[in-house]
């Protein structure tokens, strides 16, 4: 990073520091330099291996139990047991690997390093010859290197500007804020001007305290002679010489702080937790089988085969796989369809599971470019003539400037006013000068005069006019009342001057008469309110962190229709009265530094403080029809630890968050959030912060996406639900009879063919399509309930196998009783695969019953599994296992307890879903 002797001080000073010159270096000195400060590229991340990833992925809790359990099941010599298991966890792991390495592939191929080539002035070895200008690749600059900066450059290193003219960077990349910053080789303290302090073309009238980008005087990047890696030439021309290169620029510091460790996600909290519960009674399975036998029915260590096989029943086998599967197969389709990027698979489903999604204003609400709102006379009615004044002077400054392209302002103007330059013909003109904070163009007027046309900042073109001093201070109040509500405004001025052939002097700019001002808003997004309504519909809440004007970000929410609340700051009390944080109140907007310290002080950041309206709608709401229910908050100001801290706040209230960011200083909030989300366009260290990487910047997007994460963590969760809460149902009843009969109720053998059959057909649920109750509202593994949902299920499971038990004893007797073991382990393997089949189908997530109805692939695999309970003992596989054919009488029977048992499903998730929100 650069040093501070070398970015202060006078220009000369900083070439002596670096040992330089304003004509450069010469060839040898700068070869030199490379070898010891090495190339100018950013620190390269490095990339996992295959076989890495492949390792990684055993670390996942359910595989490690899968592991143990093989293990075990190896020390018995259960030898098809262990096995079987090892292979799952192979494949598991082999799907997750290449899923994860195919994204690190696609993202290669996205990956825009800084590169290119740079305008470099190097000397020749005798001193007496003037530099001469070469294109250099922008990976062999040095520091002390003198480069020439023009429109539309990147900035390709960290720099100080010798000389300059007219010159305008965008750093949003590095700041977040959205207005162009006007750069000079002034030697002396940085002025704050209006295009870093407030809306273009006004100051900003807040106070200090709330200007929270502003760290000791804004920092280097509010430095005017100061220009950084990753900036981008707006507008004007510029020399400077390279302070810095590579790793030690501010790009890479933050490119660097990417690679840092984050916190676990929803995804591994939620799995976590649930596997904790699993393991430890899977832990204690075994111990209590084998206590149990010996002390009810004298058995020893040969019950301990049937004990692991209990404790294997138990475990969902197949969730590695499935988990993989699902995950791969969402973020692959999302790639091909909406063109976006999931880098880490489990960020699928932590997007799924977000409910506040934070984003910044520009790209998402609003485009990045101005578009004019009004045109005012002095009066502030709207007058025409003032527009076309100043695209007047737009024109003919792009013309006889030889500008390459109008700034952002000025193609506004253009594009409002519509042809101009026709009846007016061009004399000279002077751009925008970030010093006089003025554009002057002169034109042909009445025969043998000039008329001069001014615009630029307010009180710049107010002092150059012919105004007493309480017009003067009238014309500012109402440049003022209209920068308050979120505009940024040009003043306009015109004279008429003797035509003339030398050129116009300063003294020309003054007695102008004074024309009105042209206000400009930021053009809005035009998907923003559709996809603020299916955010809205999917319970997500938006929340907007941005570094511009609290009255910038204001305007641009009350033109989307938002209904906006008075400018409140979190933390104080009549903040907190008026709804921040609370239960009622309307949209507010907080200022960043004290919101993210709300937020670090755990304070209750629900965001419940007001109702989304999108643009049109507010009749149709109020009126009972239409309307969009949804929460929202602005918080401006933002620094890149303001947002950081503030969704380490929300993460930590509960919340699950997303972060959508685009720039540099949005990498700590992005490593923040359980998920980052980034554009394809955004700057490398951003995208390689983000765990999901988008086609374009916007809000319609992240809707396909979540929809996606959605789908995917249904599948998961149907999965989960119907394997442990039939799991459970086995293993309980497997304790039961294990102690009220005199043998073991199935052979380990058949234990292992069972689970095996339920876990392949429950390989559908992979692709299988869930509810629309499932995709309207943000898919999370709340342990808690989860488990007593497997607990409620499970046990109605166990009843309905010991009602089997209990039929079967009291309507049989003789060679078909229950003392014959064969017929007995063949009815209860047939009985455990059709409820099975009947769980699978009942007991879908987000699938009513009426739903259910449907050909699914589920639907398919629980018809298999029925006919392989039904086919399986009579069959020569069976018979090797020790089962039999079933008499005609069992099958009646079976059938009855099964019509019970599908009637005390549909009851039981019918209260399930009446109870659901």
């Amino acid at each position: 990073m650069l040093s501070e002797p070398a970015a202060g001080g006078t220009s000369l000073q900083a070439l002596r520091r670096l040992d330089t010159g304003p004509r450069g270096l010469t060839d040898a000195e700068a070869q030199n330099r490379l070898v010891e400060f090495g190339e100018n590229t950013l620190p390269g991340l490095r990339t996992t291996s295959w076989p890495r990833r492949f390792l990684r992925s055993g670390r996942d809790p359910f595989t490690a139990v899968l592991l143990c359990l093989g293990l075990v099941s190896a020390a018995v010599a259960s030898w098809g047991t262990a096995a079987v298991i090892l292979a799952l966890v192979g494949v598991s792991c082999m799907l997750r690997a290449s899923g994860e390495h195919r994204a690190d592939r696609s993202m290669a191929a996205l990956r825009a390093l800084v590169s290119g080539t740079a305008t470099v002035l190097r000397r020749g070895t005798d001193n007496s010859s003037g530099p001469s200008a070469r294109e250099t690749p922008v990976a062999e600059l040095v520091p002390g290197d003198v480069v020439r900066l023009g429109p539309g450059d990147l900035v390709p290193a960290d720099v100080r500007l010798l000389r300059a003219r007219g010159l305008t960077v965008h750093q949003a990349a590095l700041t977040g804020e959205s207005a162009p910053v006007a750069k000079a080789a002034s030697d002396g303290p940085p002025r704050s001007g209006p295009l870093r302090d407030g809306p273009v073309g006004h100051e900003s009238s807040g106070d200090d305290d709330d200007n929270s980008n502003d760290d000791d005087g804004g920092g280097p990047f509010a430095a005017p002679h100061l220009c950084f890696q990753g900036s981008g030439v707006v507008a004007g021309s510029a020399t400077a010489v390279v302070l810095a290169t590579g790793a030690r620029t501010r790009l890479a510091a933050a490119h660097g702080g990417a690679v840092e460790r984050r916190s676990a996600s929803a995804f591994d909290r939620s799995v976590l937790g649930i596997s904790r519960v699993l393991i430890r009674f899977m832990l204690l399975t075994p111990p209590l089988v084998l206590m149990a036998n010996a002390a009810l029915r004298g058995r020893g260590l040969e019950t301990l085969p049937f004990a692991v096989a209990v404790a294997v029943g138990l475990t969902p086998e197949m969730l590695p796989v499935i988990v993989t599967t699902c995950l791969a197969r969402g973020a692959s389709l999302l790639a091909r369809t909406h063109g976006v990027i999931v880098k880490r698979l489990p960020a699928l489903h932590d997007l799924g599971a977000v409910d506040v999604l934070c984003v910044d204003k520009t790209g998402t609400l609003t485009q990045d470019r101005p578009v004019v709102d009004r045109s005012l006379d002095p009066v502030g009615r709207d007058d025409p003539d003032v527009l076309r004044w100043a695209a007047v002077n737009a024109w003919w400054t792009l013309q006889l400037a030889e500008l390459p392209a109008p700034d952002a302002l000025d193609e506004a103007l253009l594009d409002a006013a519509g042809p101009v330059g026709e009846e007016e013909d061009g004399v000279a003109a002077v751009p925008f000068d970030p010093q006089r904070r003025l554009a002057g163009a002169v034109v042909q007027g009445r025969l043998g005069t000039h008329t001069l046309v001014v615009k630029g900042a307010v009180d710049d073109v107010l002092e150059r006019c012919a105004l007493d001093p309480a017009e003067r201070d009238r014309l500012r109040a109402l440049a003022a009342h209209q920068a308050g509500a979120g505009l940024r405004l040009l003043a306009v001025a015109t004279a008429d001057r003797p035509a003339r052939v030398h050129a116009y002097p300063a003294a020309d700019e003054r007695g102008l008469t004074f024309r009105g001002f042209v206000t400009f808003r930021d053009a809005l997004a035009p998907t923003a309110p559709e996809s603020l309504r299916r955010l809205t519909d999917l319970g997500i809440t938006l929340t907007v962190l941005t570094g511009d004007h609290p009255a910038t970000a204001t305007r641009a929410c009350r033109d989307l229709g938002l209904d906006v609340g008075e400018v409140r700051v979190a933390g104080e009390r009549e903040a907190e009265e008026s709804g921040v944080g609370g239960a009622g109140g309307r949209t507010g907007v907080v200022v960043g530094g004290r919101a993210a310290a709300a937020a670090g002080a755990g304070r209750d950041l629900r965001l419940d403080v007001g109702a989304v309206r999108v643009a049109g709608e507010r009749g149709a709401e109020e009126s009972g029809s239409g309307g969009v229910g949804g929460r929202i908050t602005v918080v401006a100001r933002c620094t890149p630890a303001d947002k950081a801290r503030f969704v380490a706040g929300l993460r930590a209230a509960g919340h699950t968050v997303g972060f959508l960011g685009d720039g540099v200083n949005d990498v700590p909030a992005l490593r923040a959030a359980d998920v980052g989300i980034a554009p394809r366009g955004a700057v490398d260290a951003a995208r390689e912060a983000a765990d999901v990487v988008l086609a374009d910047k916007g809000l319609a997007a992240i809707g396909h996406a979540v929809t996606a994460g959605r789908h995917s963590s249904a599948n998961i969760a149907s999965y989960l639900r119907v394997t442990l809460s039939s799991n459970l149902g086995n293993v309980l009843a497997m304790l039961a009879a294990g102690l009220l009969l005199p043998f073991l109720p199935m052979l380990p053998a058949q234990v292992l063919v069972q689970n095996l059959c339920f876990d392949t057909a429950q390989l559908a649920f992979a692709h299988d399509r869930p509810g629309a109750a499932a995709l309207r509202r943000p898919a999370v593994l709340r342990p808690r309930a989860f488990l007593r949902f497997i607990t409620g299920f499970g046990t109605l499971n166990a009843v309905a196998d010991l009602a089997t038990f209990a039929v079967l004893a009291l309507a049989l007797r003789g060679p078909d009783a229950l003392d014959d073991r064969t017929v007995f382990h063949s009815a209860w393997f047939t009985e455990n695969l059709l409820t099975q089949a009947l769980v699978m189908l009942l007991l879908r997530t987000g699938r009513g019953l009426a739903e259910g109805r449907g050909r699914s692939p589920v639907g398919w695999a629980a018809a298999l599994l029925a006919v392989a309970g039904l086919l399986l003992p009579p069959s020569p596989l069976g018979a090797s296992l020790g089962m039999t054919a079933l008499p005609p009488a069992w099958y009646l029977l079976l059938a009855a307890v099964l019509g019970l048992y599908a009637l005390a499903l549909r009851a039981a998730r019918a209260r399930l879903d009446r109870d659901q929100p």
